[in-house]
């Protein structure tokens, strides 16, 4: 492989834009008679996530702006609003893309802690990637690997979030990862999650 074209550097709105089109079609093949199933992500079922996703989409669609973000708040029940759930989450997600596309949304830190606003666009692009596999998993759905410029930025920004994230209880503990598993599933492992949940 040409080391130049590994080492390609993507804009996070590129990246998002590869995890979005994974994403979409995750959340659409989402039936209503799976809202209360279980996920890899202990502490929400279905319905409860998809409404963490679309809170935290719009969250840092606002830390792309330099706006100030509120992570805190107990998520609205997106879901309830309407049967047209998954069509506006393929919205937020285009939003999202349009976001951490714009001019300047990389440079500089952004959110409360001050944070280089790279790194919190791989926040966003893990919740993206993560979470829709989560779902995929409760939900019975395929999901392949993620595009490779996708698990290179999550694994240099797990291995950097990781200790604080930890001792937040945003990560669970590391989970050994079996012989031979792939990058996505060693990345999977960091996070806590078993890469054989079923």
């Amino acid at each position: 492989m040409d080391t130049n074209t590994a080492k390609q550097t993507y804009g996070m709105g590129e990246l998002l834009g590869m995890a979005r089109e994974r994403a979409v079609p995750v959340v659409r093949g989402i039936a209503d008679t799976d809202l209360g199933a279980a996920t890899p992500c202990a502490e929400y079922d279905v319905k409860e996530l998809v409404n963490h996703l679309f809170q935290v989409i719009g969250q840092f669609q606002r830390l792309a702006a330099k706006e100030p973000s509120d992570f805190g708040a107990v998520a609205a029940d997106r879901v309830a609003e309407g049967p047209d759930w998954r069509e506006r989450f393929a919205v937020e997600a285009d939003r999202l893309v349009s976001s951490w596309s714009a001019p300047g949304a990389e440079e500089g830190t952004t959110g409360a802690m001050d944070m280089p606003a790279r790194l919190v666009g791989s926040m966003a692009l893990l919740d993206l990637t993560v979470h829709v596999w989560d779902l995929a998993r409760a939900t019975g759905q395929e999901y392949g690997a993620p595009d490779e410029a996708v698990v290179a930025e999550l694994t240099g920004a797990v291995a950097e979030l990781a200790p604080t994230a930890r001792k937040m209880g945003v990560f669970g503990e590391p989970v050994a990862a079996a012989e031979g598993a792939s990058a996505f599933e060693r990345l999977l492992a960091g996070t806590g999650r078993d890469p054989r949940w079923v």
